[in-house]
């Protein structure tokens, strides 16, 4: 990484220096699958894309940097990403894992794994004394989103570090909603990082990827020899579309954000809505937590309406908000949870855990904001 320089800038100019031979400002893709040798076995760096591509390395490396991290590794979705982290450890392994977290590693710890005989304890990351009891002389690793993924719920990343720590646990954390634009958990004393970058490090909902940063050189080689056993890399081409996305990811989060404060604070004041989860509300739990350890709160809001025939009502009528399961473009998307990225749970427990049919996610876009304020007032309107 380029030292001295400020984040905006950092993000512009970090991986783009691999080619010296034509100058080009844009890193080539290498769309190639194999690489030449000479008769002893001798090659330039690559052998074979599945275990290096030069423009995959570019990103690796250059995103590396931007967590603050070692060593950087990019797969084929974020869920790629997240198997990659949990396949580094062994039959028997346990996690503690916040509960409300993403539906696809809710599925993949307890329909996957634990054919491997892995098991995983959920448990509010939010709240330390409850965390620190789910620990288990079999706990390897504790897994935490931060902020949660839908109800918003922020966990002191430094203190959790701490724990991890003194018990000799291995800290991941999925940084998805936050990017490093805003936070940087290896800096907090996590030792892997994992994004869906999909989301807001694409930007423009036209790229699957995932992203893992490791602390150490040699957790990153952990997780390199499950990327390369098993496969699911990232191709040249949406290596280069991520690096192209990562480009705007300052100007694009400080958007995301100036508008999802506006409307979170709006939202508030709107008949039929009864509470809203946002970080960056001074009513939020954990909204001082979520100050002294990122520089922002993000573009994720959620906010619970007073039926679900409201929340139908809503999603059916708006014209500029779309309709659909992601986060982190450029435009603004919303969706019901518990119907569709949260569908694996039970649905005893998403009631439980306060993701009920009148929960819904908005990711905040980058429109004009009195656009999308009148959007959600249209679509509320004639009920």
């Amino acid at each position: 990484m380029k030292e001295g320089l400020n984040k905006e800038t950092l993000v512009l100019h970090t991986g783009n220096e691999i080619d010296q031979q034509f100058g080009a400002l844009s890193v080539p893709i290498y769309q190639v699958t194999t690489f030449l040798q000479d008769v002893k076995g001798n090659t330039k760096g690559y052998e074979y894309s599945r275990s290096g591509n030069p423009t995959r390395d570019a990103l690796e490396k250059a995103f590396a940097a931007l967590e603050h991290g070692k060593r950087g590794l990019a797969f084929g979705s974020g869920i790629a990403a997240i198997s990659a982290v949990f396949m580094t450890f062994s039959t028997g392994a346990h996690f503690v894992v916040s509960d409300v977290v993403y539906g696809g590693t809710y599925r993949l710890l307890t329909k996957i794994l634990n054919r491997m005989g892995m098991t995983v304890t959920f448990v509010d990351s939010s709240n330390l004394a409850a965390l620190q009891a789910a620990i288990t002389p079999q706990t390897k690793a504790v897994f935490v989103e931060s902020p949660t993924n839908p109800m918003m719920a922020v966990s002191d990343l430094r203190a959790i570090a701490g724990i991890c720590k003194k018990q000799g646990l291995t800290f991941i954390v999925d940084n998805t909603f936050m990017s490093p634009y805003w936070q940087n958990p290896l800096l907090l004393g996590a030792d892997v990082v994992v994004h869906s970058a999909t989301k807001y490090l694409g930007g423009h909902s036209d790229v699957l990827a995932g992203l893992v940063v490791t602390a150490t050189e040699e957790m990153g080689e952990e997780v390199h020899f499950i990327q390369k056993a098993m496969g699911g890399v990232l191709g040249p081409q949406d290596s280069w579309l991520l690096m192209r996305g990562i480009k705007t990811l300052a100007v694009r989060m400080e958007q995301h954000e100036r508008n999802a404060n506006v409307l979170a604070q709006w939202l508030t004041t709107l008949p039929g809505i009864e509470k809203v989860y946002y970080p960056g509300l001074e009513s939020h739990p954990q909204h001082q937590l979520a100050k002294s350890q990122a520089g922002g709160f993000g573009g994720m809001i959620s906010f619970e309406l007073t039926s679900p025939e409201l929340a139908d009502h809503l999603q059916s009528r708006l014209k500029i908000i779309s309709l659909a399961i992601s986060l982190g473009g450029v435009e603004s998307l919303i969706c019901l949870p518990a119907k569709t990225t949260h569908a694996s749970f039970p649905v005893e427990l998403l009631d439980a855990l306060g993701v009920n049919d009148r929960l819904v996610r908005l990711s905040v876009g980058i429109e004009n904001v009195e656009d999308l304020k009148a959007d959600i007032l249209q679509a509320m309107s004639n009920q």
